[in-house]
């Protein structure tokens, strides 16, 4: 009953209207559902619209195929129990070793009921370099096509993470079919050439680098040229990315060829500060480029004194080149994708005038240090590529709760690289694009609920939620560090059948958390109306969200108050965290001017 309330809540049916779901059950008469749920009988002869069901979930059962039709391309997907899935698509040509994407030119019918090949990157033994893949998630096919305007969906565009060195838009963490389900929107996740195959750039005047962001700038474009017939509203893309893919966000919202084709932008635990932070987000010129990459990378496969340096590079093994001991993975400021070596949030550059949502984990930082070996702090913080001046701080205290010295040690460095690698200049960004007025609404997040996804678990178990009797899973309502990437199988809704629930609130949290995700999509809320909740049956989300405050944009009149969503159980507002100790750091909110 809830999809036909649904059904309504769309105006796309008046209420009460009768759809057949069997024919001639009893001589001239029919059988007919409403969207009230009410099963009844009506003459065979009248024209009502007819139910159908799905339980699909197969690729080669002709039956469960559809195929959409786009500006000369026919594109065979399969529906499964969740969405219309669409693997594999090309977006562009399968492109030469350092130059821009093309725009695909290939064979008219295309088999998307298979992803594509994964780009090559360290540690691996399969990927390609013919690599330019998307992949598309919807509720909706329409038709005929194409739909009215009012029908399309919102669309979320996800760019994945992995340090600019790994990731593909098929990892099933990111997984569109619970999402695009539940959300009733349009996800689509892409690749883009990944380390130095991606992001080389040389001071020969033509290989300027930032090809992985020139990928996903060309996916970017075909979404808004063939996402209609997909369902999708070109008007309401949401980019959004975590880590690495929460820094090409940042990038792509400075993009003279990004900006106009997203209306709004999540940056999910963007890195910015200090250490291995800084490049993600400040970033190198070519020339810096050269001497600090480029040029290791020639000496490593002896083209440095080649006659032709891109052309020995271009003879070299793709796996070979992303093995290397140095590699290319920093986005570069080259003038034309990316034109300035930091987002301009002082009004020195265009920046994309979209709705923002900006968060990060509670303890990100926490991934990124190792643990100490011994009890001597600065020891440990310069390790972490942190300042030596955080030790014997009052700022950053060492705590004295932990079994030993080394893991109150960890407590402290964890909380300096949170601060100095994350929190900090992430809400400096939201301040200053509040004070500058850059962005159409900014609303800012700190996740305080994770669960730590198997394959990216640093110095475990302290990511992960600890084991009692009680809670042979973890006991999530106790104290761990909510780390980088833990909020993933939250936003998705992709929990892997192999991992359990460990508590009564990981699937309610679960279910919040798309809803809040998906509303901003469909929105630029992140608040889900009650009466799409309603309408969708979603009570556990409806009666949670009920209990807890809204979530507040950031605005110049709470800049100073509780601007912060906290996303806990149950979630509530709060100020802007740890401002003494982003002050030490000189990383204060008006950092960026």
């Amino acid at each position: 009953m809830p999809l036909l309330q649904y059904q309504v809540f769309q105006n796309n049916v008046p209420d009460g209207q009768q759809f057949w779901i069997n024919p001639n059950s009893n001589g001239p008469l029919c059988q007919t559902v409403d969207t009230n749920g009410h099963i009844g009988e009506n003459l065979c002869i009248l024209s009502f619209p007819a139910l159908c069901t799905n339980s699909g979930n197969s690729t080669t059962v002709p039956t469960f195929q559809t195929t959409v039709s786009s500006q000369g391309l026919s594109i065979t997907g399969f529906r499964d129990n969740r969405s219309f899935r669409f693997q594999g698509i090309p977006f562009a040509n399968p492109p030469a070793r350092w130059t821009y994407p093309a725009a695909y030119t290939g064979s008219k019918a295309i088999n998307a009921t298979t992803f594509g090949s994964q780009c090559i990157q360290a540690g691996q033994t399969t990927g390609s370099e013919d690599c330019l893949f998307l992949n598309i998630w919807t509720p909706f096919v329409p038709s005929p096509s194409p739909a009215p305007k009012s029908s399309l969906k919102a669309v979320m565009f996800w760019i994945h993470g992995g340090a600019f060195t790994s990731g593909t838009g098929a990892d099933p963490t990111f997984d569109g079919g619970p999402m695009a389900s539940r959300g009733d929107v349009i996800i689509v996740t892409t690749n883009y050439r990944l380390s130095t195959l991606g992001f080389l750039a040389l001071d020969d005047g033509q290989t300027n680098g930032n090809y992985g962001i020139a990928d996903q700038i060309a996916a970017l474009e075909w979404v808004n040229q063939h996402i209609s017939a997909f369902g999708g509203d070109p008007d309401r893309i949401t980019i959004f990315g975590q880590s690495a893919g929460a820094g090409s966000v940042r990038a792509l919202l400075q993009s003279p060829k990004a900006i106009g084709n997203f209306a709004a932008a999540i940056q999910m635990s963007n890195l910015v500060g200090l250490g291995y932070a800084m490049t993600y987000s400040q970033y190198y010129t070519i020339a810096q480029e050269q001497t600090l990459v480029a040029d290791p990378i020639l000496a490593a496969t002896n083209c440095s004194t080649a006659a032709d340096r891109l052309a020995c590079l271009k003879a070299v093994d793709g796996f070979t080149l992303v093995n290397l001991p140095t590699v290319a993975r920093f986005v570069v400021a080259d003038g034309t994708f990316v034109p300035q070596t930091q987002l301009p949030l002082n009004q020195t550059g265009k920046i994309a005038d979209v709705h923002a949502v900006i968060g990060w984990m509670r303890d990100d930082g926490a991934a990124f240090i190792g643990t100490p070996t011994n009890d001597n702090a600065a020891q440990a913080l310069e390790a972490a590529g942190l300042p030596t001046a955080l030790a014997n701080n009052s700022l950053f205290p060492i705590p004295s709760n932990e079994a030993t010295d080394i893991d109150d040690l960890f407590n402290m460095t964890a909380r300096g690289a949170t601060d100095g690698m994350f929190r900090c200049l992430d809400q400096a960004t939201a301040f200053s694009g509040v004070q500058h007025n850059l962005f159409k609404s900014v609303w800012t997040y700190e996740f305080n609920r994770s669960y730590q996804t198997p394959g990216f678990d640093p110095n475990a178990p302290k990511c992960d939620a600890p084991v009692d009797v009680a809670h042979p899973a973890g006991n999530p309502d106790a104290e761990y560090f909510k780390c980088h990437s833990g909020e993933l199988f939250f936003v998705f809704g992709s929990l892997p059948t192999s991992l359990p629930y460990r508590d009564a609130n990981d699937l309610p949290f679960m279910q919040v958390t798309m809803d809040t995700w998906t509303s901003f999509a469909r929105t630029f809320d992140p608040n889900p109306d009650p009466a799409f909740l309603k309408a969708r049956g979603f009570t556990t989300s409806a009666a949670r969200l009920a209990l807890q405050p809204q979530w507040e944009p950031v605005t110049k009149s709470n800049l100073n108050g509780t601007p912060l969503r906290i996303l806990e159980v149950p979630s509530k507002m709060n100020g802007f965290r740890e401002l003494a100790q982003c002050d030490f750091l000189d990383f204060s909110l008006n950092h960026f001017g």
